[in-house]
């Protein structure tokens, strides 16, 4: 593919910036030629300034050069590595802006419930654990949903004692909202008859007062508590189990909550990632966020503990739930569900503490993200983040970069009003979505808000129509942690056979879809500076597919098929 003349005059102008000719600067370490490069959207940019290059030079960690190949070839040298795209697409690497990556990775160790589709099936599949587990030793995994199942009804604590009384047992749903146990492990955490919701949570019971194992929000930490911790090597096989996935589907930077129910263990998985990158095996960037309910103290400490600077490790925003989700109806809502009319949902705060706790943590510099799926939900994050980013600019706290932009972030966002979304652009809130969720919750969704709500859910070019700031991810392993998955429902907003449709107006153009699952991304954890395009002196994080996304149909965008992933200069996946 040839570029233009401006192109070639920018190639020119970025090595003059930096002081030397490319004939006289030091030569690149790789050179990949015959490619056709989508460069990206830098933030400053339009849409229409999309550039496409043909040749790129790497040099350590960053880009050197990217445009024609004649030029770039300049920057040879003898012991450049040359790599031949062979005219495949290439693009940015994929930032997911939100996921649980070692919980992604226990669930392929444990009971893996995702895609079941009967009661019949769940129960089979939690037998074969059975079988080959200690006596007494806790069955434990998660991914199910009943959604998908011919009979739409919630897993009881029954329905797995057919297979065991002798094993606890603990199994989440797939969103990590709602959770069931059988009798056992509701017996050791002393979850009776006369059991009162705690805070924040809810115990199902039947009609005739018994619990029936289903644990809503904070109602399944009493079971969780009581679930001994998989040790190091346990995690550590986790966590290299999701890395394998992400290298797997171009995903070269991730911003994770690794263990959304234990801030201690989410810690000490911080730190055996940690050991990962002093060994030399870290395939993704990772910035890890802490949990906004720890003290203060310890938030500091743990900031502290590692150095901010680093590109590939990082501590980031702090992560605070505001409620559940609307899989399990408790995503807090203004007025109740519509298929549920005495339930408003679990709102996890009270709001004038909740605003309290923000305004302290904004104060000490923290970047805050709440995960808010309900309306009732993202207004208690958006009446918390008025106060606190007021009160901030009047003491003029620097944000996490140092700068007065604090990035503040709402996480799903999925039911939201034109005047919350106002709201947005006048805080400079991020939306930090996930387009894949529209793939599974559409075939419910409706049944949930009702005609007045569902069209301003999943409202991804609602917010940008704003100004927004949009962050795409998986939310990975509630969703699949493949990024086609997600281009495909921004564009979309189709079932993934196409026979089903979401509220088409709201769907997004692909390279706006692209943009927020690179450069919105890296905004989102302030590294928009560092990565999200493909420029000279960026960091040299790119994916190479079989096809070229921007062109092709939009439903062949769903077999997308990676056949390089590149971080920091070096290749960490090829397909053989």
């Amino acid at each position: 593919m040839k570029l233009s003349r401006e192109m070639g005059f920018l190639i020119c102008a970025t090595a003059i910036a930096l002081g030397q000719e490319p004939q006289t600067r030091p030569k690149a370490d790789v050179v990949f030629l015959h490619g056709n490069i989508y460069t990206g959207i830098a933030p400053s940019a339009s849409f229409h300034e999309i550039k496409r290059a043909d040749a790129m030079a790497i040099r350590g960690d960053r880009i050197q050069a990217i445009g024609k190949e004649e030029e770039i070839l300049k920057w040879k040298g003898p012991q450049t590595e040359i790599i031949n795209l062979d005219g495949h697409f290439v693009m940015p690497g994929f930032n997911d802006a939100h996921m649980h990556l070692a919980a992604a990775g226990l669930q392929r160790l444990e009971v893996n419930l995702v895609g079941v589709k009967s009661l019949t099936e769940f129960r089979d599949r939690i037998r074969a654990r059975v079988e080959t587990a200690e006596p007494g030793e806790w069955i434990v995994g998660g991914g199910w949903d009943h959604t998908l199942w011919p009979v739409k009804e919630l897993p009881s604590r029954w329905d797995i004692d057919e297979v065991t009384t002798n094993h606890p047992v603990f199994l989440q749903r797939i969103d990590g909202h709602i959770a069931v146990a059988n009798t056992r492990a509701l017996q050791l955490a002393s979850i009776t008859i006369a059991s009162h919701d705690p805070p924040g949570g809810q115990i199902d019971h039947d009609s005739t007062g018994q619990p029936t194992g289903i644990l809503r929000e904070i109602a399944r930490q009493a079971v969780a508590a009581m679930i001994p911790t998989p040790n190091h090597d346990k995690r550590r096989q986790a966590l290299e189990a999701g890395f394998q996935d992400l290298a797997q589907w171009g995903v070269t930077s991730i911003q994770d909550y690794s263990n959304a129910e234990d801030s201690q263990i989410c810690w000490e998985e911080f730190q055996i990632i940690e050991e990962i990158e002093r060994e030399g095996k870290l395939t993704a960037r990772v910035t890890e966020w802490l949990a906004f309910n720890d003290p203060l103290e310890t938030l500091q400490a743990h900031r502290a503990a590692h150095p901010q600077s680093d590109n590939m490790l990082r501590t980031g925003m702090l992560k605070g739930f505001m409620d559940g989700s609307l899989g399990s109806r408790t995503a807090a809502m203004f007025e109740p569900y519509n298929d549920n009319p005495k339930n408003v949902g679990l709102p996890r705060y009270d709001q004038a503490k909740l605003t309290q706790m923000t305004k302290v943590r904004v104060d000490a510099g923290f970047q805050v993200g709440f995960h808010a799926i309900g309306d009732k939900g993202t207004q208690m994050a958006l009446d918390a983040f008025a106060e606190a980013e007021k009160e901030a600019r009047e003491k003029k706290v620097k944000a996490a970069d140092g700068g007065e932009d604090y990035r503040l972030r709402i996480e799903h966002a999925q039911v939201t009003t034109p005047a919350q979304i106002a709201k947005f652009k006048e805080l400079k809130v991020i939306a930090s979505m996930q387009p894949s969720h529209v793939l599974t919750d559409m075939n419910w969704a409706m049944d949930r808000l009702g005609p007045r709500r569902a069209p301003h859910s999943y409202a991804w070019a609602e917010f940008l129509r704003k100004g927004v700031p949009l962050a795409f991810g998986t939310d990975y392993p509630v969703e699949p942690v493949t990024p086609f998955r997600g281009l495909y429902a921004a564009v979309t907003r189709k079932s993934e056979d196409g026979k089903k449709e979401y509220f088409p107006e709201l769907k997004l153009t692909m390279e706006q879809a692209i943009t927020a699952y690179t450069v919105g991304s890296a905004f989102a954890e302030f590294a928009e500076k560092e990565k999200g395009t493909l420029a000279p002196g960026m960091l040299a994080d790119f994916v190479v597919l079989d096809r070229d996304v921007t062109s092709v149909a939009p439903a062949k965008v769903l077999g997308t098929k990676v056949l390089r992933t590149v971080v920091g200069g070096k290749t960490v996946y090829e397909t053989r």
